[in-house]
């Protein structure tokens, strides 16, 4: 195995639903998370959007997406489409 890989950190796969595709080549992409309350134990929904790469602009509004990291590709954007999960239901 080469250097190169050894160093090659491991990509981040996250699945999120896709909530904008109005731009070309990008839709935005946001991921819920549950997080612990730290002193109530309650579970939090949070959230983080991702405006990520999609080629072909096969993602529309609604569906499942798994996306990966990538090198940075523009100001905003850093991941990548991998594959739909899930077609939206309309």
């Amino acid at each position: 195995m080469s250097v190169e890989k050894v160093r090659r950190r491991r990509r981040r796969k996250i699945v999120g639903m896709v909530v904008g595709n109005k731009m070309q080549k990008t839709v935005v992409v946001e991921v819920v998370r549950l997080v612990k309350h730290p002193r109530y134990g309650k579970y939090i929904k949070r959230s983080s959007i991702y405006k990520t790469h999609d080629e072909n602009c096969l993602a529309k509004l609604g569906d499942k997406v798994e996306i990966i990291e990538t090198r940075p590709l523009s100001k905003m954007k850093a991941t990548k489409l991998v594959r739909i999960i899930e077609k939206a239901k309309h």
